[in-house]
């Protein structure tokens, strides 16, 4: 009888336990993003503006953006092209309100700015320049 209440305890709690949560794979309508870009062989930093880019996936466990690293080569792979500067290391900031995104932005802008006292050379690219292309990530 003791083995029988063990049993049906041990049951029990095995379906009381929460279940792991499955990360949902979402496609918001907007995400906010901005390029940064730096190389170990100069001070030349790139930063794009804070960008709208539509139909970009984003995975609700985590709260990562999906495919971020083609976003990232879309702009190595600009910068190789159109300003010669291949060999960057190019990283995508992003954010789900333009808010978000800007204070991102604002912070690491600083950091390379006033922080860095004229270490680096800051370049910006606007849209007109650069802008990134959806990723489409439904497989």
């Amino acid at each position: 009888m003791k083995i029988f209440k063990y049993i049906l305890l041990a049951l029990l709690l095995a379906g009381a336990l929460p279940q792991e949560m499955e990360a949902k794979r979402i496609k918001v309508p907007k995400m906010f993003m901005f390029g940064f870009s730096a190389s170990f062989q100069d001070s030349i930093i790139y930063m794009t503006d804070v960008q709208e880019v539509e139909g970009a996936w984003y995975e609700t466990k985590s709260k990562f953006l999906l495919g971020r690293q083609h976003y990232s080569y879309q702009l190595k792979d600009f910068l190789a092209n159109t300003r010669q500067q291949p060999n960057r290391v190019c990283v995508v900031m992003f954010a789900l309100t333009r808010k978000e995104a800007e204070k991102k932005f604002i912070k690491l802008r600083k950091e390379y700015t006033v922080k860095a006292k004229g270490k680096y050379d800051v370049r910006y690219l606007t849209t007109t320049d650069f802008k990134f292309q959806p990723v489409d990530m439904s497989e």
